[in-house]
């Protein structure tokens, strides 16, 4: 009687730990800001350091715009079967368009990001967009690209809207942190190494709404 308890025991215990729900996999999708996320100090790192009810995964390349996310959406993401995508793009689609005449236009932006939304949504991934953060962190507009991040952040938004997504404004909360802090109206070292890489600062900021994020977002388990 008493090996007979022991064993409905073991039982019900192997049971109970069966039920315990497996972490909440969520993939960041993105570009070098993304790649160098997972490094030690990088947002995703510092994310995971509390993030105990997520496994978090990077998933950015240098260079990436719209147009490679979309590529390589099926290997790097949909492969992988997570419960959120986090797409934080945008800034090379931006830059290159000065650096390298190789942007993205508007139209086109728009198509290939609203494809990757509804093919993820569709695969049943929560889906949380963030806004290109700066190109240059001076508060008074005179950056290069501050007219186009601008407006690209804006399409960001709306797609978040359209599609009922988490939004992430990185860009307004990094222009409303240098304005605070940014007195000397520098081009960079505030949250950013190089105006556009985050240094500790900026990695610690980007953690913390992306936390808020994720805490948002109510999945299906």
């Amino acid at each position: 009687m008493k090996n007979l308890r022991l064993i409905l025991l073991a039982v019900t215990i192997l049971g109970l730990l069966s039920m315990k729900q497996k972490p909440i996999k969520v993939i960041f999708f993105g570009d070098s800001i993304t790649q160098a996320g997972v490094k030690p100090g990088g947002y995703i790192s510092l994310m995971q350091q509390s993030a105990k009810n997520f496994e978090l995964i990077g998933a950015g390349i240098g260079g990436n715009k719209v147009y490679d996310l979309y590529l390589r959406m099926e290997e790097d993401v949909l492969s992988k079967k997570p419960d959120v995508v986090v797409i934080y793009v945008g800034v090379n689609d931006v830059w290159h368009k000065q650096t390298h005449q190789t942007g993205t236009d508007p139209d086109k932006f728009i198509g290939f990001y609203s494809a990757m939304i509804k093919k993820m949504q569709s695969a049943g991934i929560k889906v949380i967009l963030a806004t290109p953060a700066v190109i240059g962190e001076k508060t008074d507009f005179s950056n290069a690209q501050d007219g186009d991040l601008n407006s690209y952040s804006q399409i960001i938004r709306n797609l978040a809207k359209q599609y009922n997504c988490g939004l992430v404004d990185l860009r307004k909360e990094f222009l409303k942190y240098n304005l605070a802090n940014n007195p000397e109206n520098k081009q960079s070292g505030i949250l950013t190494t190089d105006r556009v890489h985050l240094n500790e600062a900026g990695n610690k900021m980007v953690a913390d709404l992306m936390m808020e994020g994720l805490n948002e977002v109510k999945v299906d388990r």
